[in-house]
């Protein structure tokens, strides 16, 4: 396992994030084809034997089953300091006033609630789960600050929106003296490459981390362009991430990653991952992983150096797609 700093900070993670959107019990929330906690363990268990040492969940993750289990399991398999976990806040976790969303009342109710459900005194990073259009900057800000300052988190990190937002949330922190944002958690792959404009470049300017979601755009980057897995086919959310009015360009970008790898004799997954890694501004990719094998394409990916004439080849059918994944 290669490591590398988050961002401009000391924090040492691995090159690899796991995710663990795929963990959680499937009768909970709006993601039923999840791993339940007998079947997920494996995957953690086996990614920290490998060296990985970063895991990212959410509060929203099949209504907290997603942070009950990622907690028990490092109680099990790892040292709590030797691990780095990752949470998220905004999505809604009760019906009615204050159950959603970066105000100052539900920030402090979520974090408490997180770190009960992962059985630790704080997480490593607590990230913003998209932008908040309802609450003002500052409120949202000064509690994060506040949440660092209790010693509940010790980096704070966004997710998915207009680098224009970011900006002006990483300005109003600076003015304040307010605990910064360290990383950007944002959608990346090789089927969409909207954060290349502005995102990408403001998190290179300003020192941010970048540790993508989704970089195998839900498994469409490593099978045939025909072929649908159960995910694809009860996943609402990930079926508006990728439309038809690009089918034909993305379906050459797929082709490419699937001559790529032949010619290398790897699976897929590890042409799309070292694409994606190659970039310099990336910290570490967001992997799922539903079978064990998952987890050895990732970690075999880090070796992979794709040559400039395997770039171009990946990146030469793209075309501009229309913005999404910001809510």
């Amino acid at each position: 396992m290669e490591y590398t700093r988050l961002g401009n900070t000391g924090l040492e993670v691995s090159s690899l994030c796991l995710g663990c959107m795929s963990y959680g019990e499937p009768d909970h929330g709006s993601h039923p084809w999840t791993l339940t906690e007998e079947q997920s363990r494996p995957f953690i268990r086996k990614a920290i034997e490998l060296g990985i040492n970063f895991f990212d969940t959410a509060n929203v993750y099949s209504d907290g089953t997603s942070e009950e289990i990622l907690g028990r399991a490092i109680r099990d398999y790892a040292a709590r300091d030797d691990v780095v976990i990752a949470t998220k806040v905004n999505g809604r976790m009760k019906p009615g006033p204050n159950g959603a969303g970066l105000s100052r009342k539900a920030i402090f109710s979520e974090i408490d609630a997180s770190l009960k459900r992962l059985s630790t005194d704080y997480v490593d990073l607590y990230q913003i789960h998209r932008f908040d259009y309802h609450t003002p900057i500052e409120e949202t800000l000064e509690a994060l600050h506040d949440v660092v300052k209790a010693g509940k988190a010790r980096y704070l990190g966004a997710s998915s929106m207009y680098a224009w937002q970011f900006s002006k949330m990483l300005a109003v922190s600076q003015a304040n003296g307010w605990t910064r944002f360290v990383s950007m958690q944002n959608h990346l792959n090789l089927l969409y490459r909207e954060e290349e404009r502005e995102m990408l470049p403001l998190c290179k300017s300003e020192g941010i981390g970048v540790v993508p979601w989704s970089p195998l755009a839900r498994g469409r980057l490593t099978r045939a362009w025909s072929e649908q897995s159960e995910r694809s086919q009860t996943d609402e959310f990930g079926k508006g991430l990728y439309t038809r009015n690009t089918e034909d360009a993305d379906k050459r970008v797929v082709e490419a990653v699937a001559k790529i790898a032949q010619d290398r004799e790897v699976p897929r997954a590890q042409i799309a991952l070292a694409w994606l890694i190659s970039k310099s501004e990336i910290s570490a990719p967001i992997i799922g992983a539903t079978k064990l094998h998952h987890l050895d394409d990732a970690v075999a990916a880090l070796r992979i150096r794709l040559t400039a004439a395997e770039i171009q080849a990946l990146e030469i059918s793209y075309i501009p797609h229309s913005v999404v994944g910001f809510s």
